[in-house]
């Protein structure tokens, strides 16, 4: 599914570290998005569980539940194809072990430092 640059896109925002989630939410939401923070991991699930999203932004390295644990358990449950997760991280998390993920049902990964162009363009594929 593609997504013009002056469409409503639906995000949930999934990350930690609440200055990235603050500064992109406000960069998404400047754009015309939509955008929805979580900055645990099993709330972030919660939420994609009880809600529809056009995609999400998934960091992977969080504190007790990872953005691995997300993944897993939508996979298990038969539901990551439900989700356009797009993975951002920043951990030196090896190529195969990316490939695995977009194996299992993950759309894209951005590696940190993000640039917002790089974003905005993954987001319109």
């Amino acid at each position: 599914m593609q997504y013009t640059e002056c469409e409503l896109v639906k995000i949930l925002l999934v990350d930690d570290n609440q200055s990235i989630t603050e500064l992109l939410s406000k960069y998404l939401m400047a754009k015309g998005h939509d955008c929805v923070v979580s900055n645990d991991g099993r709330n972030g699930l919660t939420l994609m569980e009880h809600a529809k999203f056009d995609v999400v932004l998934l960091d992977l390295a969080m504190p007790e539940f990872t953005g691995i644990d997300v993944i897993e358990h939508l996979f298990s449950d038969g539901k990551i194809k439900e989700n356009k997760i797009i993975i951002f991280t920043a951990s030196s998390i090896p190529d195969n072990e990316i490939d695995d993920l977009i194996k299992k049902g993950v759309y894209a990964c951005i590696r940190k430092p993000i640039t917002l162009d790089v974003l905005l363009q993954t987001l319109s594929q």
